[in-house]
């Protein structure tokens, strides 16, 4: 494990952000909980890789060329933005629009991002 490692549980659902790491094996409801990795594929690419851009407020993280559904059954539940030291994360719900503005100084270059499709996992900025 590594901080900002994210695993999930295939039981519940029940998804951890590892904040620190303490040697044990995280697990729930009785099984090992699976770490998330990101995608890579073109495929869905279009809909889901996060785009990180420097606004007035901060830095921007919007969800796709094309933007992702937000329905009931298919939706982006959180953004994390990080430069590496710092870590933010952005809870989103249907309806939401799948995209978050992080109240942070510096350039877009500096950030990295990932989000978490309910359908279709974890896809890191390019």
């Amino acid at each position: 494990m590594e901080i900002n490692d994210i695993c999930k549980c295939e039981v519940c659902g029940n998804i951890v952000v590892v904040a620190d790491v303490g040697g044990g094996e995280l697990t729930c409801c009785g099984q090992k909980m699976t770490k998330l990795t990101p995608e890579i594929k073109e495929e869905g690419g279009a809909k889901h890789i996060p785009i990180i851009s420097k606004v007035e407020d901060g830095i921007n993280v919007k969800l796709g060329e094309v933007p992702h559904p937000m329905e009931e059954d298919h939706y982006i539940k959180f953004i994390i933005l990080t430069d590496g030291e710092q870590t933010y994360r952005v809870n989103l719900k249907p309806g939401d629009a799948p995209e978050a503005t992080f109240k942070v100084t510096g350039d877009a270059a500096d950030y990295k991002a990932c989000a978490y499709c309910n359908k279709h996992g974890l896809w890191p900025s390019a």
